[in-house]
């Protein structure tokens, strides 16, 4: 029992990131029906720009105090992440919006692929390590000689999830870019008949769900310790399966699905085999996709004729 509760807290915050990196697919394919493929190796970026300015804060100015200097980290990677996500969203998609359907998603595809050569060639093949920035760990309870136990590491991740959650959901139901996005969700033409700025509110939720992943990346960095060029595609890829479980355009669902795929994950590595935690997460998207397109808290798609 000690070993499945264990097993469990460590699903949860593994799901926990994959959760807010499904946000960013979810929140792009409700409005503009785009699955942006680029978006996990965003995660990637972001995990690396938390990377060189923490170095920059503890080793080169000095600054002693991990929780300043994990906020101060955090909130750089948000906005240079953002930034990148508007540069990429100006010139991959927005010039291909009135195109085939398929002409984002090669694009999408082909930007993925620039950013994870890029990041190869800038900071080299190898994994990057940093020292560890949280230590602590509380005993839950101790039975037979195991201890149950939760890191203040997993704590601060489950807590930034749910804040986070709460408050964009927040953002989307009750706040006029909210009102907005969902507007264009419905019907982009006829939200744009009514004096919403499209462009400009599909460039918010690009930014937007690139400074989730931003958060993502650095608590990726603070509770595994090291990051690498190739960090983008599973991650981005188990991401993705949490938006499409949970049901796509469902914010509640994205982090819903992450947590399930988290579990699943952690338990099945732990009872079945380690080996083939990637085969059991992947296999759910395809037991969804056909047998619940929706999702678990989507709605079905109606067509329009």
């Amino acid at each position: 029992m000690e070993v499945f509760i264990q097993q469990v807290i460590n699903g949860i915050t593994i799901g926990s990131l994959y959760g807010l990196i499904a946000i960013g697919y979810t929140m792009v394919f409700g409005i503009i029906g785009m699955v942006n493929f680029a978006h996990g190796d965003v995660f990637m970026v972001s995990a690396f720009f938390a990377l060189i300015f923490f170095l920059a804060l503890t080793a080169w100015l000095g600054i002693a105090s991990i929780t300043i200097t994990l906020l101060i980290v955090m909130v750089i990677s948000m906005v240079l992440t953002g930034l990148l996500s508007w540069a990429i969203e100006r010139i991959a998609y927005s010039p291909l919006r009135g195109s085939f359907r398929l002409a984002p998603l090669i694009s999408a595809i082909g930007m993925s692929i620039v950013l994870s050569n890029f990041v190869q060639v800038a900071q080299g093949p190898r994994n990057k390590p940093i020292p560890p920035m949280v230590r602590e760990t509380f005993t839950l309870w101790e039975n037979n000689g195991y201890a149950v136990t939760i890191s203040l590491k997993q704590v601060i991740i489950m807590a930034v999830t749910a804040v986070l959650l709460v408050a964009f959901w927040y953002m989307v139901q009750k706040t006029a870019l909210g009102r907005a996005q969902r507007a264009c969700e419905q019907d982009r033409k006829m939200a744009g008949l009514l004096g919403i700025n499209v462009d400009r509110t599909i460039s918010l939720t690009f930014v937007i769900g690139a400074a989730l992943a931003a958060v993502a990346g650095t608590l990726y960095l603070m509770y595994y310790g090291v990051v690498h060029f190739a960090d983008g595609f599973t991650p981005g890829v188990k991401a993705f399966t949490a938006a499409v479980l949970g049901g796509i355009g469902s914010l509640p669902g994205a982090v819903l699905g992450g947590l399930l795929i988290g579990l699943i994950e952690t338990l099945w590595g732990q009872y079945v085999s380690a080996d083939y935690q990637n085969v059991a997460a992947f296999s759910i998207l395809v037991i969804v996709l056909i047998f619940m397109p929706q999702g678990l808290l989507g709605r079905p798609e109606v067509e329009k004729v």
